[in-house]
C-alpha cells in the first residue's frame, strides 16, 4: 500500500475540489454578456445584470418578497388534484418525476396562490414556478387558476398571474390542454365580479399559457427581454421559410406590436403596479 497515494493525494484533491466548489457558489455568468456577477451584487439588483441589464430567471419566493409590501404575504392551499391521470412513462414515471421536483422546490407543483398588498392593495397572485418541471401548466395549474380566482372574488381583490412556463404538460395529454379554456373561464370569473385581472409576463411565457389566460389582462405587463411566444422561433422560421424580424417574440417587440402594454424592469414592478392598482380599484382598499 502507497502512503502517500493512497491517503494524503485523496486527502488534498477532496480539500482542493470543496474550495473551488465554494468559489464557484460566489459567482454567477450572466446569460447574455457573460459577465461574471458576485451573488450578493446580483441578489442586491434583484437577479439584474449591472453590466448589461438582462433580467435573470429569479425563484418563485424572491420574487413574491419583492413584490409585496414588506416581503409579507400567505400562501393559499390548492385543492389535490390527480397526479398521474395517464399513467404516463418516457424515460421515467411521471410519479418519480413528481416526487423529483417536490423535494427540489418543496412544492406541491408548478403554481402557487398567495395573498398580500402591494403599495396598500389587496391582491391575490398566481404565480408559476419554472423550476418546478418548466412551469408546465397541467390539471394543478388550472386547480390553482381557479383557486385564486374564487379567492379574489370572496376578498373583493384584483388578481394579478405571473408567468413563467413552457406551456401545457406533456405528461397529462389533453388534460393538460383542458386548462386553457378552465383558466380562462377563471378569469372571466374574476372580470365578471368586476375586479380588475393583471398579468405579468417573464422570461419564459410560451404555449398554452401563451395562447389562455397569459394574454387576457386588462393590463398587461412585462419584464424586459422576455421570450413570449406560443411556439418557438426556429419552428415559424421552418414553417413559413422566411428570417423573423430581430426581436421577435421578445416583450419589446410584443409591445410595440399591440400585444403587451407595458414592459417594465424589475426594480419598478411593485411601484408600476400599484399605481395601477391606485388608478382602477382605489376604492377596493376600503371593502373588507
Amino acid at each position: 500500500m502507497n502512503w502517500i497515494t493512497n491517503f494524503v493525494k485523496p486527502k488534498i484533491q477532496a480539500l482542493i475540489n470543496k474550495k473551488e466548489d465554494v468559489a464557484d457558489n460566489l459567482w454567477t455568468k450572466c446569460s447574455e454578456c457573460e459577465h461574471m456577477l458576485f451573488h450578493r451584487d446580483l441578489k442586491a439588483n434583484l437577479g439584474v445584470c449591472h453590466h448589461c441589464d438582462n433580467h435573470m430567471r429569479i425563484s418563485v419566493k424572491e420574487r413574491l418578497q419583492n413584490l409585496f409590501d414588506n416581503g409579507i404575504y400567505t400562501l393559499h392551499d390548492v385543492p389535490k388534484a390527480i397526479h398521474d391521470p395517464l399513467k404516463f412513462k418516457d424515460s421515467k414515471r411521471y410519479t418519480d418525476r413528481l416526487k423529483e421536483y417536490r423535494h427540489k422546490t418543496g412544492n406541491e407543483d408548478s403554481v402557487l396562490v398567495a395573498f398580500g398588498q402591494i403599495k396598500g392593495h389587496n391582491i391575490v397572485v398566481c404565480i408559476f414556478d419554472f423550476e418546478f418541471m418548466g412551469g408546465s401548466m397541467g390539471i394543478y395549474a388550472g386547480q390553482a387558476m381557479v383557486t385564486a380566482a374564487e379567492l379574489a372574488v370572496k376578498s373583493h381583490s384584483p388578481m394579478l398571474a405571473i408567468t413563467a412556463s413552457g406551456g401545457a404538460r406533456m405528461q397529462e395529454g389533453i388534460l393538460s390542454l383542458m386548462q386553457m379554456p378552465r383558466t380562462t373561464i377563471a378569469v372571466q370569473m374574476v372580470k365578471e365580479a368586476g375586479l380588475p385581472y393583471l398579468t405579468l409576463l417573464t422570461d419564459p411565457t410560451t404555449g398554452g399559457v401563451s395562447a389562455s389566460f397569459a394574454m387576457l389582462g386588462d393590463i398587461s405587463l412585462a419584464e424586459p427581454g422576455a421570450i413570449i411566444g406560443f411556439t418557438g422561433a426556429r419552428v415559424i422560421e421552418e414553417t413559413i421559410r422566411q428570417k423573423l424580424p430581430e426581436g421577435f417574440q421578445r416583450s419589446e417587440y410584443l409591445r410595440d406590436h399591440g400585444m403587451l402594454d407595458i414592459v417594465v424592469k424589475r426594480k419598478d414592478i411593485a411601484d408600476t403596479l400599484g399605481t395601477i392598482l391606485h388608478h382602477l380599484c382605489g376604492k377596493l382598499r376600503f371593502v373588507r
